[in-house]
């Protein structure tokens, strides 16, 4: 996985602006995301009594990282109800496997750029 298995789930070129090209902070910002991530799939569930708040959050964590589709995702699932959950879970699926890409592609950049 590398920078060309990207589908354009997460717009990089927005955190890096917004982390004003420190690649650190994008790393670390990124390393957040998929963490929590881990923990909101479980929530992002109608069944749990919490997954609104959770849509809440993910929406604006996602906006965070460019990842806007799945924040448009988690909007449509505030507003509309826990039917739009699959959604939900489709974007950030979507922003998780750009996310992997991205990093892969720092891994092997960071291989090729003498320190």
């Amino acid at each position: 996985m590398a920078r060309r298995d990207l589908t354009g789930a997460v717009d990089f070129a927005y955190l890096e602006s917004f982390a004003a090209g420190d690649a650190q902070v994008v790393d670390e910002v990124l390393a957040l995301f998929r963490e929590q991530a881990a923990i909101w799939s479980s929530m992002l569930n109608p069944a749990s009594e919490g997954w609104r708040d959770a849509v809440h959050t993910v929406k604006g964590a996602a906006r965070g990282v460019g990842a806007f589709a799945l924040g448009d995702a988690c909007e449509a699932a505030e507003v509309e109800g826990s039917g739009k959950l699959g959604g939900v879970h489709d974007a950030l699926d979507a922003a998780l496997a750009d996310v992997a890409a991205y990093a892969h592609e720092r891994a092997l950049q960071s291989l090729k750029t003498p320190r």
